[in-house]
Order: structure tokens, then sequence, then C-alpha cells
């Protein structure tokens, strides 16, 4: 029988990858920091009832600071940036593309902030997962435009790096607090610097109707609670830059969920790419032999 923990990575990846089809939805009706900051600020509020009904302990303000800081890396500045830079134009093909430079920078970044080593047989399968989301996504790079710009190419490697900060930040400092706590706090420091970009950059203007409500209710209750706190115990759990891989099979996945509800054309070549792709994330998080 298959034990229920090793099904969070997989479980984890479906979730992340509906975030970009929930997006999807939602930014024809709302502008990007506009629309996060009222998501972390409804997540927030969610995670704060669940506190109400389970026993924590006590956080220390250094705990709470460092979630905060997480949160504006991992929710309001990695998000905040994929989404300006699509908005902006930025084929969500080459966005993808520069997100998956993130678990190559995760793992240098663990190496030299925690400690990790990373074995050669993991480099290599960091490597050849890249290789497979480029293949993947070399079918939309016939699509590039004008929205390719030293702005948006900006906004995007700001995005990546942030994730990958915030991801390590959260493993050497996540023990400070519960995971519950921790959450919420990530998503107030999500919330505040996205409502300051809000303020200062954007209108604030949404068209409520039910393409905008279905993708709000999805991205907090799925993404926002579901997804986050799968990754929260993967990054307590495991080695960051075999956690970071997971996420060279969101463009995968994100390709099939494309395909199956909006009838989007997924090749051969695609297909080859998933191959590619599931083959070096299972290089790069192989344990060592003999190990439990």
């Amino acid at each position: 029988m298959i034990s229920p923990v090793r099904l969070v990575p997989a479980l984890f990846v479906v979730l992340w990858a509906t975030g970009f089809i929930g997006a999807r939805y939602a930014m024809p009706w709302a502008e990007p920091f506009s629309f996060l900051a009222a998501r972390f600020g409804i997540a927030v509020l969610i995670v704060a009832g669940i506190l109400c009904l389970v026993a924590v302990r006590r956080s220390s303000r250094v705990g709470i600071a460092n979630a905060m800081f997480a949160g504006v890396l991992m929710h309001g500045l990695y998000l905040g940036g994929v989404f300006w830079a699509i908005h902006r134009g930025m084929p969500a093909g080459i966005a993808a593309l520069i997100m998956g430079l993130q678990p190559l920078v995760t793992a240098l970044l663990a190496g030299k902030l925690l400690g990790e080593t990373v074995l050669p047989k993991h480099w290599l399968g960091l490597a050849i997962g890249f290789a497979g989301v480029i293949i993947v996504l070399s079918p939309k790079f016939g699509t590039l435009g004008s929205g390719i710009t030293v702005a948006t190419l900006g906004a995007a490697l700001v995005s990546m790096f942030s994730m990958s900060l915030g991801t390590v930040w959260q493993k050497r400092h996540g023990g400070e607090t519960d995971m519950v706590t921790g959450t919420m706090f990530q998503y107030l420091g999500g919330a505040l610097v996205m409502g300051i970009a809000s303020a200062w950059l954007e209108t604030r203007t949404f068209t409520l109707n039910g393409e905008l409500v279905f993708a709000m209710t999805w991205l907090v209750l799925v993404l926002s609670i579901g997804a986050i706190f799968l990754l929260m115990y993967l990054i307590r759990e495991g080695e960051m830059s075999k956690v970071a891989s997971l996420f060279y099979l969101v463009p995968a996945v994100t390709a099939v969920l494309a395909w199956v509800l909006f009838g989007e054309a997924l090749t051969v070549v695609q297909i080859a790419g998933m191959a590619v792709t599931t083959f070096g994330v299972a290089l790069a998080t192989a344990k060592p032999v003999g190990a439990v």
C-alpha cells in the first residue's frame, strides 16, 4: 500500500500547476497587484480562522519577522513579478521558461546558505529537468512578441530569484514558528507588499463576474491554502534542491490541464519533453543507495 506521504509531491505539483489556469481566468478582469493583494488578504483571514481552532505555540518577534520576509519573497515578489510580466504582454511560455531556472538557482543558494550537498547525479538531474522544460515549452516560442522587454524580463527574473531565496529562507528559519502561524504571517507579508504596489501603480479596479469569482475562490482555497501547506511540509522535511526540482514538472502538468480545459494543442514533442523532465526530476530527487 502506498503511504499518503509519498503522494504529497505529486499532489503539490498538480495543485501548483492549476495556479496558471486560475490566473488565465483572473487576469482579464483585475490588475495583477490588486488581485494578489485581495487574494493574500483573504488567505490571511482564512488561516487566522484555522488558528482559532488549533493549538499552536507562541511565536517570537524574530520568527514572525522571518515568516513575513519569506512571504514577501515567496508570495509577493514571486507572484507579483510573474503576473505583472504576463499582464504586460510577456508570453506565458517564456515566463515559465525563466521560472524553470528556479531549481538550479535554489540548489546553488541551498549549497551556500544551508550547507546542503548536491551530488553530481543531482546536478545532472536538474540540468536534464531544465532541458525537458525547454522541450515542453518549445511550441510556444513562436509566439514571441512585443511583450519581451527589459521591464518584463527584469520582473520575471526578480520573480524567479525571489522564489528561490524565499524557499531557502523558509527552510532556514521555518522552524521558528509552527506551520500554520508561519503561513498566516507569510501571507500578511505578501499582502502588504502587493497592497503597496497596487496603491502606487494601479487603479485598483475589478470587473466582478463569474470567472473572477471562480479564479479567486480556486486560487485562495486550492493554491494559497492547499498547495502552500503542502509546500511548507516539503520544505520542512526535504532538501531544498530536491524540493525545488518538483517545479520542473509544473509546465508539463499545466500543458496537460490546458489541453483538457481549453483544447490547447499537446504535441508529440511536448509529450517527449514531459518524459525527459520526469526522468530529470527522478534523478535529482533520488536517494543515495542504502538510504531509507
